[in-house]
C-alpha cells in the first residue's frame, strides 16, 4: 500500500490504547471538542484490567481514589474492587460517555514517525498508513516483562507474573515467587492457600503495609500534606499495626518509605506469621530442581514466578522520539515531548494513588496543552526547556504534588504563546523533524536506558 499524500493529513489526533489512560484522554477530548481516532491492539478495552490482571486481583489503592471523580464507581463496590469489577466499571464509563464506538479494536500500530510540517505518520500491522495532526500514546507500562538473570539451569517451569492467571497454576506445586511488589505478594499469598509449598525471594528489604488501618484503606489515611509528614504518619501506623519486619522473617527496608513503591498486602504478612510463606534472600543460582539463595540455603521448586516488574517501552515509536531512562520517560509534565509538536506520552508514571483521581487533571492539562500548542510556532516542549522546566527524575510521584503541578501548568499555559514571541528564535528550535520516507523501521532498536 502506498503512502498517502501530505494533503491527506487527518486534522485530528490518534489516541493509542484504550486502558484507563486512553479512555480518560478520549473523554476529555470529547468535552473539549478535540477530534480524535482511538486504536486498541486488543479485542476489548480496559488495558491491564482486560489482558493482564489475574482473576483474583483486587486494586490496592481503594475505590475512592481509583474512580474517576466525574463518574464514580457504583456505591455497592467494596473498598478494594476486584479485577472484574474494575473492568466492568471501565466498560460502563465508556458506555456512559459514548466512547466505545470511537475505538477501533484489534488495530495494532507498528510505527509512529514525524513528518515535515509537524504531522505524524502511523503504520498499522495491516500495512495501512495514516497521517494525523498529533499522537497521544497511552499504551500502558504493564506488558513488557522484566526478567531476572541467574546462573545455572532450572528444570521446572518459569513464568512471569504477567502470565499468572489463576490459582490453578499453583495448586499442589512447590512455588517460589521472586520479587517483593504487590503482584508478588498477591501470588505468594495464593500459593500459601493452594500450593504444596510457598516461598518468597527478596533481593532487598521492602516496606510492607497492611491494606487497612483504623477501618480505612491505608492510602486514605493522609491528605495533601508534605512528604515528610506523610512518612511520619505511616511510620506510626506501621509501628502499631505491623511492628518489626524481622519478626516476620523479612529484611529491613534499605530505603526510606515512599522512595520506592511500598507493597500493600495484609495477606502476605498474615501467611508469613502462619508459616505458610517461607521468606528467603535473593537467588544465587538455579541447580536443576532446586534453587540456591545467597545465604547458602536451598529449596526444591516446581514453579518459579518472576514478579520482577516491567520495562517502560514504546517499540512502535521511531528511534529517538522518546528518551527513556530506566522507568522514567523524559518529557515535560509527564506527557509533553521536549522536541516535537503534538507528541504526548501519557500514563507511564506510578504515583501513590489510584488512576482516576490523577488521570482527570492530567487529561485536562493535556487538552489545554494541545490548544496552546495550536497557537504557537515552536514545539511546546522547546519553550518549556528554555524556561528551564525540570524533567522528571523518577517514575514515582506523590499524588498531591502531582495535582499541584497540574494546576500550576494550567495557569502557565495561557502565557506561553506570548512568552514564545520573545523567548524563542529560529536557532532555538528543536532539531528539524526527520523525513523518513518510505517509513521503514530502523534496524536499530529504541534505546532504553
Amino acid at each position: 500500500m502506498s503512502m498517502p499524500d501530505l494533503e491527506d493529513v487527518l486534522p485530528r489526533f490518534a489516541i493509542i490504547g484504550a486502558g484507563p489512560s486512553g479512555l480518560c484522554v478520549a473523554r476529555t477530548f470529547v468535552r473539549h471538542g478535540i477530534p480524535y481516532d482511538q486504536f486498541e491492539a486488543d479485542a476489548a478495552l480496559g488495558g491491564i484490567w482486560y489482558h493482564g490482571a489475574y482473576a483474583t486481583a483486587h486494586i490496592i489503592s481503594s475505590r475512592k481514589i481509583s474512580q474517576f471523580p466525574e463518574y464514580p464507581m457504583p456505591a455497592g463496590y467494596p473498598d478494594f474492587p476486584s479485577q472484574q469489577q474494575v473492568l466492568d466499571y471501565l466498560n460502563a464509563y465508556a458506555e456512559h460517555f459514548a466512547l466505545r464506538d470511537r475505538i477501533t479494536f484489534n488495530k495494532k500500530i507498528t510505527l509512529v514517525q514525524p513528518l515535515p510540517g509537524g504531522s505524524w505518520n502511523l503504520l498499522f500491522e495491516s500495512g495501512e498508513y495514516r497521517r494525523y495532526k498529533g499522537v497521544v500514546v497511552c499504551n500502558g507500562h504493564h506488558w513488557d516483562r522484566r526478567w531476572p538473570s541467574y546462573s545455572g539451569q532450572f528444570n521446572g517451569e518459569i513464568i512471569h507474573s504477567k502470565d499468572y492467571k489463576s490459582p490453578e497454576q499453583l495448586r499442589g506445586r512447590r512455588v517460589l515467587v521472586i520479587g517483593g511488589g504487590n503482584s508478588a505478594c498477591d501470588i505468594v499469598s495464593e500459593a500459601a492457600r493452594v500450593a504444596a509449598d510457598a516461598h518468597l525471594s527478596l533481593r532487598h528489604g521492602y516496606w510492607f503495609m497492611p491494606k487497612t488501618a483504623l477501618g480505612k484503606p491505608i492510602v486514605e489515611l493522609i491528605g495533601p500534606y508534605p512528604l515528610w509528614l506523610q512518612r511520619i504518619v505511616h511510620r506510626v501506623v506501621l509501628a502499631i499495626c505491623v511492628g518489626d519486619y524481622r519478626r516476620y522473617g523479612l529484611p529491613l527496608p534499605n530505603h526510606r518509605l515512599f522512595d520506592r513503591h511500598p507493597s500493600v498486602s495484609t495477606e502476605a504478612l498474615h501467611y508469613l506469621k502462619h508459616g505458610r510463606i517461607h521468606p528467603h534472600p535473593d537467588v544465587a543460582r538455579y541447580d536443576g530442581a532446586e534453587v540456591e539463595f545467597v545465604d547458602g540455603t536451598r529449596v526444591g521448586a516446581d514453579l518459579i514466578v518472576c514478579a520482577t516488574g516491567y520495562h517502560v517501552s514504546y517499540p512502535f515509536l521511531a528511534p529517538g522520539l522518546a528518551e527513556v531512562r530506566g522507568s522514567v520517560v523524559r518529557n515535560y509534565w509527564g506527557m509533553i515531548s521536549p522536541q516535537y509538536r503534538h507528541l504526548y506520552l501519557v500514563g507511564w508514571g506510578q504515583p501513590r494513588s489510584g488512576f482516576g483521581n490523577l488521570l482527570e487533571p492530567l487529561a485536562e492539562t493535556l487538552a489545554q496543552s494541545i490548544k496552546t500548542q495550536d497557537r504557537m510556532q515552536f514545539p511546546l516542549g522547546a519553550v518549556l526547556r528554555r524556561l528551564r522546566m525540570p524533567l522528571p527524575e523518577s517514575h514515582l510521584a506523590d499524588p498531591f504534588q502531582l495535582e499541584r503541578g497540574y494546576r500550576k501548568a494550567r495557569r502557565l499555559l495561557p502565557l506561553l504563546p506570548r512568552i514564545e514571541r520573545w523567548l524563542c528564535s529560529e536557532s532555538d528550535n528543536a532539531a528539524p523533524l526527520p523525513v523518513l520516507s518510505p517509513p521503514v523501521r530502523s534496524a536499530e532498536p529504541m534505546r532504553v536506558y
